[in-house]
């Protein structure tokens, strides 16, 4: 296997993914099956669109269990991209409820809109660290860096103990996340450019 297996389970953008990957500097394939995250040596869980949707697919195709005993029981690091990222909470509450990984408390709920916040949550915007977080990975958030978001929906009801980082948006938005050996971000590195880049190569770089 190569440096990197990122879940093909129709996510859509996984073609930019796979492209940020190797301008960062690393190889990546495409799961061809479940199997595949069994034997990978890092995972990339990608998604767009609707968190329902998403985890119906990834049920369908048999990466639920493949996840689970990867990353969860075998403990290999994985990075998870904007829907991705929500897929990891308990309730996915988005044209209907439907149940999500379960790997973190809490629910995945519409941005509200309010002066100065339009949904979608479009372009870029800066990313801190809040206080009595969890440490991403080595040189991700070390300093305040600009990412690219794209979404209607947020995390909500997390444990502070897991939130990494933060945007503003009229008020704060969940951005990054950690617990174990998961990385996950809100925004979306395969369009931030340079800095999404550099926070590819630290993620491949990450020894947990």
């Amino acid at each position: 296997m190569s440096d990197l297996v990122i879940v093909d389970y129709g996510a859509g953008n996984i073609a930019s993914v796979k492209q940020a990957v190797w301008r960062a500097g690393w190889d990546a394939e495409l799961s061809r099956g479940p199997d595949d995250l069994l034997r990978a040596d890092r995972i990339l869980l990608p998604g767009v669109g609707a968190a329902g949707t998403a985890m119906d697919r990834l049920r369908s195709g048999g990466y639920v269990e493949a996840l689970y005993e990867a990353v969860r029981v075998r403990g290999t690091p994985m990075l998870c991209i904007c829907v991705g990222m929500q897929l990891l909470a308990e309730e996915l509450h988005e044209y209907g409820v439907h149940q999500g990984l379960g790997w973190v408390k809490g629910k995945v709920t519409r941005l509200e809109e309010a002066p100065g916040r339009r949904v979608p949550h479009m372009g870029w915007n800066k990313v801190y660290r809040p206080d009595g977080g969890a440490s991403p990975p080595p040189g991700i958030l070390d300093r305040d860096t600009f990412y690219y978001f794209a979404h209607s929906y947020e995390m909500s009801g997390l444990d502070p103990a897991v939130l990494a980082g933060e945007a503003d948006y009229a008020g704060p938005v969940p951005a990054a996340l950690r617990t174990e050996t998961v990385f996950a971000t809100q925004f979306h590195p395969e369009k931030s450019q340079v800095e999404g880049e550099k926070l590819i190569a630290n993620f491949m770089r990450w020894k947990v």
